[in-house]
């Protein structure tokens, strides 16, 4: 027997099999999306679809739509898509017909043009610029894609679903956010008036399928002995800080180091949008909150460090270190929080610890400069430097060990590095990984954890690509 569900305004029922599908066609909704999108790219087909989407709103029992499953929806929409199009007398085939049902509920339950982009798994960034120029990053490179919105308010709207769906907001008093989507993916937006040519928006997709050492390996980020010594460090509890500028694989990294973490650990996780995936069972996932319409009831990253602290944790991650957090950050790790972990924007190994040394003094706290690189030379072990090449590869260009301080000076040693050689004729980066010929001191460290490793890893010049 047919299923009956209620979501008219009418209050009529539709009749639906719960085991059926969308109208036939020629082809899937979502598959022929692409088509038809391509086929009546321009203003007929945007009109064409806000008319159904305002006919459909007329329709249905937005509240009935949380009781339902998206299988159920998708069915009776489709259903109801149909009469409207019969209503107004519009002439599509199968394919089109599809490809609209499919457009219009991304536009009820998604977020409308991005949902196919979203749906791409070889999308890593999705980058909006008002509402008819919206540009995509496939395998490191940026192209334009004819997605758009249909004017500014809707663009808005989309802004507006995102934000809220996480309890943060978006005006003019409060004119840019980041947020995060359901799977994690990060998102950043900014309206006018800081916006002057409309509102931006960008999405920092998170790949479905996680990323571990080994893709990272077979992706040629980094080298199989490189991984060896990642792997001691991890398990014998060195601080780490990885440092690399805007998408340059950071968070991707530090996900993939979390895989040698011992599953008996409790890990805290503190960021100021959610979006860190560890592998591990035993995690407790903070996030900063943003204050209310009254100015208060803001949580800094700086309060939740605090706070973690009297969570018990065995290690402590932050997502990324701005401010004053820093130096809360490295009090934890001189305080028995071994194999903490954070990222920090820094275009070198060194600028990467003077950047921590300038976060200090944005805590408020009064510290001596010399003070506060003993703080940083005694907590932070290992920087690891990532960096997104011209070719839009990503790779780790360099691994340093902190190895204390020589008068006012922190001291590193370089283990390994990325010696680039040159560009091929189709644009790529040549290069390999090489060891400087350093053996790290933190494998005496290693040592007390039953961790060996062999020197040959070590051997000067050795080609590890």
């Amino acid at each position: 027997m047919p299923t009956q569900w209620k979501i008219r305004n009418s209050g009529t029922t539709a009749s639906v099999q719960e085991n059926g599908g969308l109208p036939p066609g020629d082809g899937d909704g979502l598959a022929a999306l692409a088509v038809g999108g391509a086929a009546e790219t321009g203003e007929r087909w945007l009109g064409l679809k806000v008319s159904i989407h305002r006919s459909l709103l007329d329709k249905i029992n937005l509240s009935a739509l949380d009781q339902l499953s998206r299988q159920q929806i998708e069915h009776e929409i489709a259903d109801i898509v149909l009469e409207i199009l019969d209503e107004q007398r519009e002439v599509l085939n199968a394919s089109e017909r599809q490809a609209l049902i499919a457009e219009v509920l991304d536009e009820l339950l998604g977020l409308g043009p991005l949902e196919p982009l979203l749906k791409d798994e070889t999308i890593t960034d999705i980058l909006v610029n008002g509402y008819n120029n919206v540009f995509i990053e496939r395998h490191g490179l940026l192209e334009r894609v004819p997605a758009s919105f249909q004017d500014e308010k809707h663009l808005l709207r989309i802004i507006q679903k995102i934000v809220s769906a996480v309890g943060r907001r978006i005006d003019e008093s409060s004119p840019y956010v980041d947020a995060r989507l359901p799977d994690g993916s990060r998102v950043n937006a900014i309206i006018p008036p800081l916006a002057i040519d409309g509102s931006s928006l960008s999405i920092r997709k998170f790949a479905k399928k996680r990323i571990d050492i080994a893709k990272l390996i077979k992706f040629g980020s980094l080298s199989e002995s490189m991984a060896q010594v990642i792997e001691a460090m991890t398990l014998s509890r060195r601080n780490v800080l990885i440092s690399g500028g805007t998408g340059s694989g950071k968070t991707t990294l530090l996900n993939a180091m979390s895989s040698y973490i011992d599953h008996r650990e409790r890990i805290v996780t503190i960021e100021d949008s959610a979006e860190l995936q560890l592998q591990q069972e035993h995690v407790v996932r903070l996030e900063t909150r943003p204050p209310n319409l009254e100015g208060k009831g803001e949580v800094s990253q700086r309060d939740l460090v605090k706070n973690a602290l009297r969570m018990r944790p065995d290690r402590i991650i932050v997502g990324e270190v701005r401010a004053g957090e820093a130096f809360d950050m490295l009090q934890a790790m001189n305080t028995g929080h071994d194999g903490s972990m954070t990222t920090i924007h820094a275009n070198s190994p060194r600028d990467a610890l003077a950047r921590l040394e300038q976060m200090i003094g944005m805590s408020g706290v009064e510290i001596s400069p010399r003070a506060a690189r003993s703080q940083i030379a005694s907590a932070i072990n290992v920087v690891i430097q990532v960096s997104r090449m011209v070719d839009g590869h990503r790779r780790l260009i360099s691994l340093s060990e902190v190895t204390g301080m020589e008068g006012e000076t922190i001291t590193m040693q370089e283990i390994y590095r990325f010696k680039i050689e040159g560009r091929s004729e189709s644009g790529a980066v040549v290069g390999h990984f090489e060891a400087t010929g350093i053996r790290p001191k933190f494998l005496t460290h290693a040592a007390e954890y039953g961790i060996e490793l062999s020197s040959e890893l070590f051997r000067p010049g050795k080609v590890v690509a």
